[in-house]
């Protein structure tokens, strides 16, 4: 890379006399993490110091406490619009969202103020980072990861509300989440790093990422990122001694047999971006390495991608706008993925030798990684995902004023939403929910619906002034699709948002519905015909009075037509309606 790029090399000479020391750097044994208010304090005294860094608050987290946002530029520009109209790229750093994988927190600590103290912020690059994103999980410091190394104290995974975050940026339980994407969509950043550590096998690398699913990224995006910004990040991070291999997702016990690419769908961070046409990046340092070596990984990481980003600064912005652009056209969109089995390649794999040994506790046989025995082979890589479910879009989505969560969320993610000016009669293809499967105790809060089966019709229903006219013919298509679409692995059906319509109003009584059946027989005949068909085709019917006196009410004009009906109708056509 050219010499004026960032060339920062994390060792303790490093430092001068004036610098501002991070808690981590106060500590000979480097196991120190700051805490919350350190954190904080210390971006205020760099605020306070340097006119290229602004410290800016947004909305608040279920603790209270506001969502900080640190903001560097080499121009001193902090307008998100006069950034763009200066045709500079952003990158959004998240630090936190578990604060036991603390590593981020710090790692920025020291680079914002390395490059400001240093003077070598990028020329065509605006950072911003969220110092910590659950401020709530900070405060709530221990030692709660039994099997990381370090350091001495930190916070928690869950935040207040005992949720993860990262599982978080559909649904919208927590206000973090609803900051956090006030914050995302008002600076539109082309690249997105949130800062983790892994669990899992023991291996050799510092350091492994998860980087962007290339088979459900934008094309224009994947093609990039694939084979040019992916590469270079491995290659750089080589170079400075923090070797990576692709996050370690075992296929079986121990990697030996291979791993897979990670799917970060949307309920991810990384996900999420994706669904805006940010290229998202997850680097995950070892629990077992010593955190120094975690926190001076994450440093080099955050100082490779920004050297790419300002080296590619045309061709990202380039890349962001076409990927804008024709997903606004995109006709079909894929709403879930399924790894290819028979596809994989090999890549070299350090690793330390699985073995068994008794249990000090049970006797059992338990494993372990023998450190005394590393090993370098080929092991296998998945990475290949196919669409197994996809939806066409439609002109427009036409969604009831009685779900408003669902409409708050399009607009906080930038959707332009249309409201109805007087209660109309439309034609639109609406799904009646067939069948779903949902688990026996909640994730996250929630009783995730998947294996969701649908009828569409298409019919005239009723909607009233007010009402939301979402047209698909926006940037934001992605989010659109597949948060509406009830088969979206991440959609709002799916998080429950319209749980209302999966359960009955209203039913019969059998001994007095049995003559209005029998009435009904007799005097429709085309009813009758229908009737004995479908008793001849399903023996249980033919079988069951229950049920035979079932379909006949199911088929009356007592039923209620909006039972199982998705409330969210898909107009197909380019029919002309009133909208404000």
């Amino acid at each position: 890379m050219k010499t004026a790029l960032l060339t920062f090399i994390f060792t303790g000479s490093f430092l001068f006399s004036m610098a501002q020391l991070a808690p981590f750097e106060q500590h000979k044994s480097r196991n120190i993490t700051a805490t919350y208010q350190e954190t904080i304090a210390f971006y205020k005294a760099l605020d306070a110091k340097y006119d290229q860094m602004q410290l800016l608050e947004y909305g608040p987290t279920d603790i209270g406490k506001n969502l900080n946002l640190v903001v560097l530029s080499k121009d001193k520009i902090f307008s998100p619009e006069d950034i763009r109209r200066a045709n500079k790229r952003i990158l959004l750093i998240n630090n936190g969202i578990h604060p036991g994988e603390p590593e981020g927190i710090d790692a920025s600590m020291m680079l914002a103020r390395d490059m400001l103290s240093k003077n070598t912020l990028p020329k065509d690059v605006v950072i911003c980072m969220i110092p910590v994103y659950n401020i709530d999980g900070m405060l709530n410091r221990g030692t709660s990861r039994a099997n990381q190394l370090g350091p001495e104290s930190y916070g928690f995974r869950g935040n207040y509300q005992n949720l993860d975050l990262n599982r978080d940026f559909i649904k919208t339980d927590s206000k973090n989440s609803r900051s956090f994407q006030e914050i995302f969509n008002i600076w539109r950043p082309e690249i997105f790093v949130d800062n983790h550590t892994s669990n899992g096998a023991d291996y050799q690398y510092v350091m492994t990422l998860i980087h962007p699913q290339k088979d459900k990224l934008d094309p224009v995006l994947s093609e990039y990122a694939s084979k040019t910004m992916i590469p270079d990040l491995y290659k750089g991070m080589k170079n400075a001694g923090f070797e990576m291999i692709p996050y370690v997702n075992s296929v079986e016990e121990t990697p030996d047999v291979g791993i897979t690419g990670f799917l970060e769908v949307a309920r991810y961070s990384t996900g999420y971006v994706a669904l805006h046409n940010t290229i998202g990046f997850m680097p995950e340092t070892h629990m077992l390495k010593p955190f120094a070596q975690r926190v001076e990984s994450t440093y080099q990481f955050m100082v490779h991608m920004i050297n790419i980003m300002q080296r590619d600064s045309k061709q990202i912005g380039d890349n962001k706008k076409k990927a804008d652009d024709q997903v606004k056209l995109q006709k079909k969109f894929s709403l879930q993925w399924s790894l290819k089995e028979d596809d994989f390649s090999m890549i070299s794999f350090k690793g330390y030798e699985a073995k068994y040994k008794a249990s000090g506790v049970s006797g059992e046989s338990r494993l372990y990684y023998d450190r005394n025995a590393p090993f370098q082979k080929g092991i296998k890589l998945w990475d290949k995902y196919l669409p197994s479910a996809s939806a066409d879009k439609p002109v427009a989505y036409i969604i009831p004023q009685a779900w408003s969560k669902v409409a708050d969320l399009l607009s906080l993610n930038g959707v332009q939403l249309k409201r109805l000016t007087a209660d109309t009669e439309i034609e639109v293809q609406s799904y009646y929910i067939e069948d779903y499967k949902s688990p026996v105790k909640p994730f996250e809060g929630h009783y995730l619906h998947t294996q969701v089966k649908l009828k569409p019709i298409q019919h005239k229903l009723k909607y009233y002034a007010g009402d939301y006219v979402v047209y698909a013919n926006q940037k934001q298509n992605r989010y659109i699709v597949e948060t509406l679409e009830p088969e979206g692995a991440d959609s709002f059906f799916a998080w429950n948002f319209f749980d209302s319509i999966l359960g009955q109003k209203e039913h019969f009584s059998a001994y007095v519905f049995e003559d209005d059946a029998a009435e009904m027989l007799m005097s429709n005949a085309a009813l009758k015909t229908k009737f004995e068909a479908e008793k001849a085709k399903d023996p249980a019917l033919s079988k069951s009075a229950d049920a035979q006196l079932n379909w006949i009410y199911k088929n009356s004009s007592y039923y209620e037509k909006t039972y199982l009906r998705y409330p969210v109708g898909k107009l197909t056509s380019d029919t002309k309606i009133q909208v404000r």
